[in-house]
């Protein structure tokens, strides 16, 4: 859990503590530092010394430039590749797999003005993707046909890019976009899909996935 009164260096060490499964003292262990002292870090407004940003961030896997914040308006991956570069193809359970915890994708559909590729936040619901969005908004139009019983066909799509390793995966999910009845909507309670966006975003759209791709990047 992220404290209240931690700055943004620490809430970014434990962002990637969460990430990595790792309690305090498994971190602690791995960056050579004692527990009570990465508990100070991640509740603390200032920022430590480069020694101490450095082995933290080889502990969590990550770059020191990231634990500070400083590639945070930048797209993921500007740098070289690996060295000698693998392309995995992935199974569809893998791929529901790596999609399950949920967080952000991005579905792919033809817009009133054109090609439309829009970040959402999702979860993976009795083996359906589920978002939310305004109800009569852009988006609820977009992906309506105007017939009865017949949903748009989309892509959704999620990746995880891991610059450290010069590695990562993308899985791309084709399926059509039905939009939930409000009679049904209760029954989604326990989904927990919470957009970012905040705002009256009360229509679920369910993805069931017609088609599950992917793939995975690394290094020899």
């Amino acid at each position: 859990m992220i404290m209240t009164n931690s700055g943004d260096f620490g809430r970014r060490v434990t962002y990637h503590r969460d990430r990595l499964g790792l309690t305090v003292d498994q971190l602690a262990e791995r960056a050579d530092m004692s527990p009570g002292y990465v508990t100070y870090l991640e509740g603390h407004l200032g920022i430590p010394d480069r020694n101490t940003v450095t082995r933290l961030a080889t502990a969590l896997e990550t770059t020191p430039q990231d634990l500070l914040g400083g590639g945070r308006d930048r797209p993921p991956g500007p740098g070289a590749g690996p060295d000698e570069p693998v392309m995995e193809v992935l199974d569809p359970e893998e791929c529901l797999r790596l999609v399950a915890p949920g967080g952000i994708g991005r579905i792919a559909f033809n817009g009133s003005h054109g090609p439309t590729v829009l970040p959402v936040n999702y979860r993976l619901h009795e083996g359906a993707v589920l978002f939310r969005t305004s109800r009569g908004g852009p988006m609820d139009q977009d992906l309506r046909t105007g017939l009865e019983g017949v949903d748009i066909m989309i892509g959704f799509q999620v990746d995880r890019i891991d610059e450290v390793r010069k590695e990562g995966w993308s899985v791309l999910i084709q399926g059509p976009a039905h939009h939930v009845p409000e009679d049904e909507v209760a029954k989604l309670a326990d989904a927990g899909v919470t957009p970012w966006a905040g705002g009256e975003r009360h229509l679920y759209i369910r993805v069931v996935p017609h088609q599950v791709t992917g793939r995975r990047v690394h290094g020899l």
